[in-house]
């Protein structure tokens, strides 16, 4: 039982971390290109899937990478590293921003720039890549300084426009790609990969410090995968997902300060602070906006503690809508929380605080009924006569009782008034002493 404990174990370890891959037949003499598919933020899941795959591409005889591009940016070592990995790869590496809308923005343009082949589809562009830190704000001259040369050396070894590339970093501008082609700063149009595959094909291009000629026209496209692990990863950088978990993570802590019985809260609520600070170090948040989600979440217990008048609820409820309005930089793209989102979040906690917190702290003052002192004052019905010890019925439970009103016939309704030891002292109801006096 241990071994096959042990063998369903890595099994699932192979599972979680094993890239998965699509596999097609492939005709005699047809070209493969492997493509890597890089979306949302550049980080190092991606840079590890990007490396993985271009590194096999050779291991694939593959014909050539493709690296379809649609990012609005990211971390600045991810994309070193996937820019290390195309430049060493002795399989000639094709870009291609698309389909028609994508972008290849801030660390996107580095990657562009850097590749042998640099290709956009109609509708995208390329630029915006002035560095900005995790803050939101823009980096020290120095870090600008060094983006600016690192871009300007790709742009060299590619034969591109240098001078645009720099202007794009320092100054932050970006072009359609229409003239991105035109400032060569990228190397041509391409509606699909098709399309691209078909106008580089014969073309000689530099891989590994050696010339390749590309044979890719008619080829088959293998789909590389992110593995389950990076999968996972990589879609919890999303500043929607990280706002939502950072107030959730928020709120649990507070929960669970309340009300400490309840553990489960303080587990939760540090996971989920976990996942939303490992989105934050990948996205330009703000000071700002941090702290104004903290301070929601304190006026919200304040306003459970202090009779404010609505004050504390009302200050809470702005501090979290601007919050996620002001939680990212706005000047990177995409990096922003959705409205509908905010406010369906703002709704969800004010009640969850006006009602179930509110409802717990009160809890916590009512006095706990429980022993058999707790059918003093309950009415019960005679079993036995009380001459003056008998036996009644109360509260479905059967008790000796002594009355302190002298004789009550079997049947009558009594109150239960104290108790010694167990054995119950009742009084007979005065309906039922006026029935048992006419008879």
């Amino acid at each position: 039982m241990r071994r096959l404990g042990v063998l369903a174990m890595a099994m699932g370890i192979a599972i979680f971390t094993a890239p998965a891959w699509s596999s097609a037949e492939t005709t005699p003499n047809q070209p493969v290109v492997d493509e890597v598919v890089l979306t949302g933020a550049i980080d190092p899941m991606l840079a590890s899937y990007a490396e993985r795959a271009v590194g096999n591409a050779r291991r694939d005889h593959a014909a050539a990478v493709l690296v379809r591009l649609d990012t609005p940016g990211g971390l600045d070592s991810s994309m070193r590293s996937i820019v290390k990995a195309v430049s060493n790869s002795p399989v000639p590496v094709l870009c291609w921003v698309g389909p028609s809308g994508a972008r290849a923005a801030s660390a996107g343009s580095f990657i562009l720039i850097g590749c042998p082949v640099a290709a956009m589809a109609p509708g995208t562009n390329v630029g915006a890549a002035h560095p900005v830190g995790i803050t939101g704000g823009i980096m020290s001259q120095k870090v600008t300084n060094d983006a600016a040369a690192y871009i300007r050396s790709l742009a060299e070894r590619w034969g591109r426009n240098a001078d645009w590339a720099e202007r794009a970093v320092r100054q932050s501008v970006s072009v359609p790609a229409a003239e991105a082609v035109s400032l060569h700063v990228a190397d041509l149009e391409a509606p699909t990969r098709s399309a691209l595959f078909r106008a580089v094909d014969g073309r000689t291009v530099r891989a590994a410090d050696q010339d390749v000629v590309l044979h890719v026209a008619g080829a088959r496209i293998a789909h590389q995968h992110l593995t389950l692990a990076e999968g996972l990863l990589h879609a919890i950088i999303d500043p929607d997902l990280a706002y939502l978990f950072f107030i959730l993570g928020l709120v649990s802590l507070a929960a669970f300060m309340i009300h400490p019985a309840v553990h489960v809260t303080v587990l939760v609520g540090l996971l989920l602070l976990v996942a939303a600070l490992i989105s934050f170090g990948m996205l330009p948040v703000t000071i700002a906006g941090l702290v104004l989600l903290v301070a929601s979440v304190a006026f919200s217990v304040v306003g459970l503690k202090v009779h404010g008048r609505g004050l504390p609820e009302i200050a809470a409820v702005t501090c979290l809508i601007l919050g996620g309005i002001f939680l990212f930089n706005p000047s990177v793209p995409n990096a922003h929380v959705s409205i509908p989102l905010i406010i369906a979040v703002a709704l969800a906690d004010t009640l969850f605080f006006l009602f179930v917190m509110r409802a717990v702290i009160n809890s916590r003052y009512t006095p706990v009924q429980t022993g058999p002192r707790t059918v003093i004052g309950a009415e019960g019905t005679v079993v036995t006569p009380l001459d003056p010890v008998g036996v009644v019925h109360v509260r479905s439970e059967t008790w000796t009782a002594r009355s302190t009103s002298g004789h009550v016939r079997a049947g009558a309704t009594v109150r239960v008034t104290g108790m010694a030891g167990l054995t119950l002292e009742v009084e007979p109801q005065p309906a039922s002493q006026e029935t048992e006096v006419s008879q």
